[in-house]
């Protein structure tokens, strides 16, 4: 390292963004993704004990991926080496592969490379890192925003883990930013500023996941606010929404505020009101509303006030509620927006719904014993006792239907399920009439 080299160094450790100079230098120092770096956990032993493979890490922004590179290069024993996929080019790798085999060769040091962005090299740079790792004169650590399994050659996958990072929960954020706030040495501790709680709150919810965005808010607030009249920066929520340029909406996600919004949700979608819905939708979106929370009410409200007038509607749900959980924001906001829409745009029906209520109440007030000829004939001597006996295979039958009791005595005459004449169930009520009628 040259002297402007070193200057340049000891510049940054000042000078730097809040998000870069509070990174986390040891294991223990990380916040969130206990899943992968738990200390029963695979990545954290490997970590640990120094005995790393090729690695990709997959994730959001702003949910470490770059950190785990930097606590590893601070606590391996290989020479650790770091480029960046958006600027490097085929020279850069020459350099390091060149480094790397004097490494080896030399002191019998392995080295790692980190490639960040590394979804951006194309296949020519992504085939040229391959027999590098293949013989072990580099250990690759990849980190990306992009599926891997998409953007990351299949070889260069075959020899790495792949660990999926998700987006930071509200509690890690928090840590992070009173952490960032009061650390004198790395962090914003120096200005005598405090972080409000309602502020606090509101940077962790609507951040999504990103900590780097709330980290981000925090420095600009303190670093632009004047001290008040007790000599300390007050972070305020007033302050923190202008520094991460989003309006503060009345929603408390414990209060009424949040009942009240989602409750307007559901209805609109009941009432087949798609602007409505979309618009109550925009505002827990907007508030920092938990995308998995609003995807499970979609799939409720899908089964409940839909039901069989459209049985698509609760495949489209389920398909949205997995979507936000493998995507995250901002593109989990096009999907709820598309399920909440075919909801609100399906044909009603609560049919199904009344149907389970009933059964439930039948059940609970009159306990009844199932007809012989449903009962199980195959286990141990159940036959003997007439189990299954007189049973008829409705598929030996016209029309697959045979004419025979199903309920228990006692309930033959109950309808429990009366589908509607909307959409889907129209068609079912029509079925369901002509078996009656064969009943009768």
């Amino acid at each position: 390292m040259d002297l402007f080299e070193y200057a340049r160094t000891k510049t940054m450790k000042t000078e730097a963004p809040l998000a870069s100079r509070i990174r986390p230098r040891t294991l223990d120092e990380v916040v969130g993704q206990q899943h992968i770096i738990g200390k029963d956990k695979l990545l954290y032993r490997a970590i640990s004990a120094d005995k790393l493979s090729s690695l990709i890490f997959y994730g959001p922004p702003g949910t470490g991926k770059t950190t785990l590179a930097k606590v590893i290069a601070n606590t391996t024993s290989a020479e650790f080496t770091q480029i960046n996929a958006t600027v490097a080019g085929k020279k850069d790798m020459e350099e390091v592969v060149k480094a790397a085999k004097e490494n080896l060769g030399m002191y019998g040091k392995k080295t790692i490379l980190f490639v960040d962005e590394i979804h951006r090299f194309n296949k020519g740079q992504q085939d040229y890192l391959l027999p590098f790792v293949e013989d072990g004169t580099l250990i690759l650590i990849g980190a990306t925003t992009e599926n891997p399994y998409f953007e990351v050659n299949g070889a260069l996958l075959s020899r790495s883990v792949i660990f999926e990072l998700k987006p930071l929960q509200k509690e890690d954020i928090l840590t992070l930013l009173y952490r960032a706030v009061s650390d004198k040495e790395r962090g914003m501790g120096a200005y005598n500023a405090v972080l409000e709680e309602d502020a606090a709150e509101f940077l962790a919810d609507i951040a999504g996941g990103d900590a780097r965005s709330a980290l981000n808010a925090v420095e600009l607030g303190i670093l632009t606010t004047t001290p008040s009249a007790d000599g300390k920066i007050h972070i305020t929520v007033e302050v923190a929404s202008e520094c991460i340029q989003k309006r503060v909406v009345r929603y408390d996600k414990s209060g009424d505020s949040h009942y009240d919004t989602i409750s307007a949700f559901i209805k609109s979608m009941r009432g087949s009101d798609p602007d409505a819905a979309v618009y109550y939708l925009a505002r827990m979106l907007y508030a920092g509303e938990d995308v998995k929370f609003i995807a499970r009410r979609i799939m409720i409200c899908a089964s409940e006030d839909v039901g069989n007038a459209d049985p698509q509607a609760l495949q489209v749900a389920v398909a949205a509620a997995q979507a936000v959980e493998r995507i995250g924001m901002p593109e989990s906001q096009l999907i709820l927006s598309q399920a909440a829409l075919y909801v609100a745009t399906a044909p009603k029906s609560n049919s199904a719904t009344n149907a389970i209520f009933d059964a439930m109440e039948a059940v609970k007030q009159q306990p009844a014993a199932i007809p012989p000829h449903l009962q199980d004939s195959h286990y141990g001597g159940a036959a003997k006792l007439g189990h299954g006996i007189g049973y008829e295979y409705a598929h030996d039958f016209p029309k697959h239907f045979s004419h025979q009791q199903y309920l228990p005595d006692g309930l033959t005459d109950r309808r429990f399920y009366v589908p509607s004449e909307n959409g889907y169930e129209k068609t079912i009520r029509r079925y369901l009439d002509w078996i009656h009628d064969k009943e009768e």
